[in-house]
């Protein structure tokens, strides 16, 4: 019997090839994909839910790629919502994993990563959390940790708090789950915080976008607003080994290393806790200052446009 005769149904979603290598170097097969998301799914599904969805798919024969639109022969019960996209034009197609049914569908087609935004689909311009992600030089995650700190003391300053989770890469996001707050304020806000966790300990941390000006410190990267994705607590990576995004105490980040999460350890590490749902603070209205303090500070990446424009002319001069 070949792979694709060799389908089981769970669920009601018809799955196939699940004894396929699920991507160079991941050391895992299509099946422990798909069992690890539906094992995990009881935390999963909660930070998914009603949030426009982009997904890391891993074809076989293709390096992974980013899917943000659904394909057109996706089943109709999967549940979406069409997003207008400024930058292509265009009406996007997102999906909303809602349920097992739709997270199996996705795990057949070998999506790996899970990115939701932001915002929810009822109300795309009001954010619930901020992210700040923390980028160190290399595989510096001592570094990150260090950073990491200097984002809580600036939140701590701010009278608000958040939680922490590995990447599933190298470095830290820290969520800070906010209320009633409009997606522009709420980017100036997080380009403040990280603005003021730099000013603590300049050594180690900087706001610069352009990496040659970083000086192998730490990026505090403050462009995770708007409309952009986050990958999700529990979500893999598409990683050799396949990582996991994993929640972590704030008393234990100078204690693990990213490789400690995978796609094998994770499940037992959770065995019916919810780490991320206890560690999430409450909801806080940000402080006026702190957005007022956000809204003189211009755009990372914008302002890293412009500069490399200016640099490119001075080269040409």
């Amino acid at each position: 019997m070949s792979d694709a005769d060799a389908a089981v149904e769970r669920a009601g979603v018809r799955l196939t090839n699940l004894d396929q290598p699920l991507f160079d170097g991941a050391d895992a097969s299509k099946r422990d994909l798909v069992d690890y998301l539906d094992g995990m799914r009881e935390v999963l599904l909660p930070v998914l839910r009603g949030r426009p969805l982009s997904v890391v798919r891993a074809l076989r024969g293709q390096r992974p790629f980013m899917q943000k639109n659904l394909p057109k022969y996706t089943p109709d019960w999967v549940p979406r919502v069409s997003v207008w996209a400024e930058s292509s034009r265009r009406d996007v197609s997102y999906p909303l994993c809602d349920d097992r049914a739709t997270l199996l569908w996705l795990a057949n087609q070998r999506a790996v990563e899970y990115h939701p935004t932001l915002a929810l689909a009822d109300d795309l311009a009001r954010p619930t959390h901020l992210v700040l992600d923390i980028d160190p030089p290399g595989q510096d995650f001592s570094g990150a940790v260090r950073a990491a700190e200097l984002v809580r003391q600036a939140l701590a300053d701010a009278g608000l708090s958040g939680a922490v989770k590995t990447s599933g890469a190298e470095g830290l996001h820290v969520f800070v789950p906010v209320e009633g707050v409009a997606a522009d304020d709420a980017a100036a806000a997080t380009r403040a915080l990280a603005a003021r966790a730099a000013r603590l300990e300049p050594r180690i941390a900087t706001t610069e976008f352009i990496r040659e000006d970083r000086g192998g410190r730490v990026f505090l990267d403050s462009t995770r607003a708007g409309s952009a994705t986050v990958v999700a607590a529990y979500s893999p990576r598409s990683r050799p080994g396949v990582p996991v995004s994993f929640p972590l105490d704030w008393t234990d980040l100078d204690r693990v290393r990213p490789a400690d999460f995978t796609l094998r350890t994770v499940p037992s590490l959770v065995e019916g806790r919810d780490p991320w749902a206890r560690a999430m603070p409450p909801r806080r209205r940000l402080p006026d200052d702190l957005v007022a303090e956000g809204h003189t500070i211009p755009v990372a990446r914008v302002r890293a446009m412009h500069e490399g424009k200016r640099r490119a002319r001075a080269r040409r001069g």
